[in-house]
């Protein structure tokens, strides 16, 4: 239809003449209101807003002498966090001669990701940032087991 008619049309009916897809070969328009169009605009818009998941990075801190129990504790809440859908940074701290003994920051972090391999995947290897030693465990995408 031609645009000038189109828009005679819609006066003619007291609504709007509105554009629905301007990149379509031709333009696709519809003769609607236009206030009850930006409603339900933004009413898909707030719905797809919450149906929108947000991933927190959760943080748990370790010591190379952490106790088993305290590994524990703090591998459980791990745990919980990412059957929740957050990320989870692991990190240890080392502090004076500690820094000699980073194999065991190491083999603590390893124990991490091995005890927690059925449900996250790792994000970021374990690497040192000054005196601390941390890796990043991701929720498994749902498609691969």
């Amino acid at each position: 239809m031609d645009t000038r008619d189109a828009v005679q049309k819609a006066r003619e009916m007291g609504l709007d003449l509105v554009e629905i897809a301007p990149n379509a070969k031709p333009p696709v328009c519809r003769i609607i209101d236009y206030g009850k169009f930006l409603y339900e605009e933004k009413k898909k818009a707030a719905e797809a807003k919450k149906k929108q998941v947000t991933q927190q990075v959760k943080e748990i801190k370790f010591r190379p002498a952490t106790d088993d129990h305290d590994y524990g504790y703090r591998m459980e809440r791990a745990r919980g966090w990412i059957e929740d859908g957050d990320k989870v940074r692991a990190t240890i701290a080392f502090r004076g001669r500690e820094m000699s003994h980073r194999d065991l920051g190491a083999d603590l972090l390893a124990k991490l990701r091995d005890d927690l391999a059925d449900i996250a995947d790792v994000e970021v290897t374990p690497k040192m940032e000054g005196y601390q030693m941390f890796i990043i465990l991701v929720p498994k995408k749902k498609g691969s087991s």
